[in-house]
């Protein structure tokens, strides 16, 4: 029997959009740290770790998200490993965002004046103390707008763990649109609730850059 599209099918689809939630915030903790690490190694004085680093950004922007999907989920279940859906997509989420968060930090990193490093190290600071004291507070101010902007791109590419069976927002409207067979109500909600999260991030992103070339001197 076809069902209709009501308020129960609504709601199913809304109460879908916390595990869109809870992804995105996990593979940005996670993939914060991870990008941290690599940020910091690519602008290492030591070339292996500079060159491994690279090669791994390399590797995860030219590798569509759904592949590392793919591999973590079906690859490593041929391993041995079985991994559930939801640990799988927070897993590959997380190399995808710390591979581009870590290139946009080692940009915020090396768009910090060169003068900046050598009047720390002219003050005898470690580097540690350099990087902490001097170059990550301004680092991190020039990473902010662009690295909430990314949470957008997140926020979207959390629909492709449907693939594995996550009930997320995506997989949510297909699931009912199957039920009910109204793909233009169920899809138009859907868009309507991914453009709610995405459009106050994107204000934000926008804000917060605009703040950020304002502060500038002349």
């Amino acid at each position: 029997m076809i069902r209709q599209f009501g308020i129960d099918e609504f709601i199913f689809i809304l109460l879908s959009a916390r595990w869109t939630l809870v992804l995105t915030l996990i593979a940005l903790s996670l993939g914060g740290v991870f990008g941290f690490v690599i940020a910091l190694t690519r602008v290492s004085r030591f070339a292996p770790l500079r060159l491994l680093a690279g090669a791994w950004i390399g590797l995860v922007q030219g590798v569509p998200v759904l592949m590392l999907l793919f591999l973590s989920y079906f690859g490593l279940a041929l391993a041995g490993l079985d991994l559930p859906p939801m640990i799988a997509a927070g897993i590959s989420l997380s190399l995808y965002a710390g591979g581009f968060l870590g290139e946009i930090w080692r940009g915020a990193i090396q768009s910090v004046p060169h003068p900046q490093w050598e009047a720390s190290a002219a003050l005898a600071l470690t580097r540690a103390q350099q990087y902490r004291y001097v170059i990550l507070p301004q680092a991190v101010r020039i990473a902010t707008p662009p690295t909430v902007g990314f949470v957008v791109q997140l926020v979207k590419n959390t629909a492709i763990v449907s693939i594995i069976g996550v009930v997320e927002l995506a997989r949510a409207g297909n699931l009912i649109n199957n039920a009910t067979f109204q793909p233009f109500k169920v899809f138009a909600v859907v868009a309507l609730i991914y453009f709610c999260i995405c459009w106050p991030i994107s204000l934000l992103a926008r804000r917060l850059e605009r703040g950020m070339h304002a502060g500038r001197p002349g």
